[in-house]
């Protein structure tokens, strides 16, 4: 199997984001204080799990295309401000740039005819989506 360099190119950048979606979930969890910690603990601990899913699957897809999938991890940027609802806001910025490289993966997958990569695309918005409503959510007062 086969891709465009575009197509490598957006997969490696998604693989690079979720990566540091680990990281930046891991450091949150950590950072939680107060009342409400345990709940929001597992459910940043829950989010670094599923970054590292959705890393195999993408670094699995980047070799399945004869690609090598990168090292880097995108850079995390450190406000040093640890509020529940600081970091939460921290959260729904990085889930809205997720959704935007998974839709310009599938934007590349449409024009790429390639209907596995197109289903992939559209799963991994999807769960983004959702994402950014349950932290919509737990922003509301």
């Amino acid at each position: 199997m086969a891709a465009n360099k575009d197509v490598l190119k957006k997969l490696d950048e998604i693989l690079e984001s979720e990566v540091s979606g680990i990281v930046r979930y891991l450091h949150y969890s950590l950072m939680i204080k107060g009342p409400n910690r345990i709940p929001i603990v597992k459910f940043f601990k829950d989010q670094a799990t599923e970054a590292f899913d959705h890393a195999s699957v993408i670094g699995e897809k980047i070799t399945a295309f004869g690609g090598h999938p990168s090292l880097k991890v995108e850079p995390i940027k450190e406000n040093n401000k640890h509020d529940v609802m600081d970091i939460l806001r921290e959260s729904l910025e990085h889930e809205k740039q997720a959704v935007k490289l998974y839709s310009d993966l599938l934007k590349l997958s449409l024009a790429a005819e390639d209907v596995a990569l197109e289903e992939l695309a559209r799963q991994m918005v999807r769960l983004e989506v959702e994402h950014i409503e349950e932290v919509e959510k737990m922003l509301q007062r």
